[in-house]
């Protein structure tokens, strides 16, 4: 058994031993364990029943890490993303009010399009053409080009005082948003 480990992770190439990456592997999960807790009491609060989303935190983050290990023979662990979770329940699902099952549609729709663009050549293309490299940082300024299509979409606006409505702005028009976060920033 430990031949064949060997073998097919070439582990002695990598300066690695079987009992290494098995104590590694032991450490990651204890790391990580929490994940299949915490999301779904987080996703709970916005309306997914518990048992179904901690099935499918642990399937989800099984077969990511199954995938990283046993295909591309790297060991990088995968779960879902706790900031991610909290920005759908209380930013999207209780702060902008849409119904959990719309608001993972949209999951759904946004997964599927950065799926086709790290695909396509168009990833290298766009960032490429604008000089820079997309990095974590790109993210906010999505999220804030999303924000502001909402009203040229037809979608409801976020109700003022809500957790979603006091997310600080860099300065710039609202686009219809009632929001006061840019007042008390001293933005206005």
């Amino acid at each position: 058994m430990t031949g064949k480990l060997e073998r097919w992770f070439r582990l002695s190439e990598r300066g690695s031993d079987v009992r290494t990456e098995v104590t590694a592997g032991v450490t990651t999960f204890l790391t990580m364990v929490y994940i299949a807790f915490v999301n779904p009491s987080i996703l709970s609060e916005a309306g997914m029943p518990f048992g179904p989303v901690f099935v499918a935190t642990c399937l989800a983050a099984a077969f990511a890490t199954l995938v990283m290990g046993l295909y591309a023979n790297y060991p990088i662990a995968l779960a879902p993303g706790m900031g991610l979770n909290a920005f759908f329940t209380y930013g999207v699902v209780l702060g902008m009010g849409y119904p959990w099952e719309v608001a993972l549609g949209a999951v759904f729709l946004s997964g599927t399009l950065f799926v086709t663009l790290s695909v396509l050549p168009v990833r290298r293309w766009i960032s490429g053409s604008q000089g820079v490299r997309i990095r974590a940082g790109n993210h906010v300024s999505l999220i804030r080009t999303a924000r502001s299509a909402f009203p040229a979409l037809g979608l409801r606006r976020i109700p003022r005082g809500s957790m979603a409505g006091n997310l600080p702005s860099s300065g710039g028009s609202s686009r219809g948003f009632t929001t006061d976060a840019p007042a008390r920033c001293g933005h206005r």
